[in-house]
């Protein structure tokens, strides 16, 4: 089936899908445009800030690079991530490999609140199985086995896989799972060195410590390995939560022409602008996503990229106000290398907590205040090792973490970082806080 058009449905309750828009293969079959129809212009809202309401064709990008595809804006959260690409190229095996494709065969349970249809008139998407049950996860984890050494599947076997596989970023194996009547995202063991499932366990329960909203795991334990399940908080009861990646929110803000500012300063600074203003929540998000970037330093995260964090846009047709989502992917990637994916400071990427102190203002914070946070997050970190062995972890796997997160270039700036340093001299006034209300 070649499909060159495809429709967007809004699907916050699945009960009464909203038509959005038309999407359309642009740019030499590497893009996807979309133009919302009259009755979402009417009383829809914006995707995304780049997605006004307005009675135009929306193209992606000019310039991409010679293997990359986009969808335009928020639409481009829609797709599958790496995993869920491959999955549809082995189980779907579609003709053409274009967005377009992806964007249909990625099914019903994609991220966030969005659904794609072959028509404009009834919501009408891939079909689909039943989600696999918690009962049925090794039989899960042995059909990702196969198509990890692009062995064979049955038509049994292609049903309980199919439809992308999971709404998450990432190129690991993973897949949907129902427990008890809630959508999870399944992660298998991947042939790595250590037990990553239990340390992604271990390090998201660790950074709950250090006052890191995580979204909800648990160790789910397989005949030969362990997965860890994650709870999506993409989803409420039964309705959907219009959600949106760090990077399509970026994107969005930045002027046209410009290039991104991919950091955790410029996404701050959209919390502040854009975020939810009730009780203080986006100074609350602001503080919290300073302290997610210095814990990811410590604990060597480098693989903090742009789908690696989500905005949650939890009244859109009220006033469109920014949630930061609860913190997910996180754990060390053990590779030392000493410089994260999101820009950090003035340093840029550089995996340093005096880079991290460098842009504090982005988040709204005094240098005062940010050392007071990186102080909270270091005495947490500091007992990684002793948390790390009450879940579970293996001395082994925990030795083979040390040699980077107690490593010289780690451990160094956990007991080198003097809070005092940042205090205003005796006698200045301080800076009022741009949050603090008068």
């Amino acid at each position: 089936m070649r499909l060159d058009d495809l429709y967007l449905w809004y699907m916050g309750d699945p009960h009464t899908p909203r038509y959005v828009g038309a999407l359309k293969l642009v740019a030499a079959g590497k893009g996807v445009s979309l133009h919302y129809g009259p009755a979402w212009l009417s009383d829809g809202f914006p995707l995304s800030e780049d997605l006004p309401l307005v009675n135009t064709e929306f193209l992606p990008p000019g310039r991409l690079a010679a293997d990359a595809q986009r969808a335009v804006g928020a639409v481009d959260d829609a797709r599958p991530d790496r995993w869920g690409e491959k999955v549809i190229r082995f189980v779907d095996k579609p003709k053409r490999l274009s967005l377009m494709e992806y964007l249909y065969y990625a099914g019903d349970d994609r991220f966030g609140a969005l659904g794609v249809s072959t028509s404009p008139d009834i919501y009408s998407p891939r079909d689909a199985s039943p989600l696999p049950r918690l009962d049925q996860v090794q039989q899960l984890s042995e059909v990702v086995a196969k198509i990890e050494a692009q062995e064979p599947i049955s038509a049994l076997e292609a049903r309980i896989i199919a439809g992308g596989g999971s709404p998450l970023g990432g190129a690991k194996p993973k897949a949907l799972i129902d427990v008890d009547g809630e959508q999870w995202v399944i992660k298998f063991f991947n042939n790595e060195p250590v037990d990553t499932p239990l340390i992604e366990h271990a390090t998201m329960t660790l950074a709950q410590r250090a006052g890191i909203t995580v979204a909800q795991t648990q160790v789910i334990r397989l005949a030969y390995s362990n997965a860890l399940a994650v709870r999506r908080f993409d989803r409420d009861g039964g309705r959907r939560i219009h959600t949106i990646s760090a990077g399509t929110a970026i994107r969005a803000a930045t002027a046209s022409g410009a290039e991104p500012e991919m950091g955790y300063p410029e996404l701050a600074r959209i919390l502040r602008r854009v975020g939810m203003t009730q009780d203080g929540m986006n100074e609350r998000d602001a503080r919290e996503l300073f302290r997610r970037m210095v814990f990811n330093i410590l604990v060597d995260n480098t693989d903090d990229h742009e789908k690696n964090h989500a905005l949650l846009v939890a009244q859109p047709f009220a006033n469109g106000r920014l949630r930061l989502a609860p913190a997910y992917d996180v754990l060390p990637t053990n590779s030392g290398q000493g410089y994260q994916e999101f820009i950090c400071g003035d340093s840029g990427r550089d995996s340093t907590l005096a880079n991290a102190m460098s842009q504090c203002e982005a988040f709204g914070l005094l240098p005062a205040e940010a050392a007071t946070e990186v102080t909270a997050v270091i005495e947490v970190v500091n007992t990684w090792q002793a948390h790390f062995e009450r879940v579970g972890v293996s001395a082994k796997d925990i030795q083979s973490l040390a040699e980077r997160i107690d490593g010289q270039a780690l451990l160094n700036q956990r007991e080198g970082f003097d809070a005092a340093t940042y205090q205003p001299p005796p006698g200045k006034r301080k800076r009022a806080s741009p949050f603090r209300r008068s």
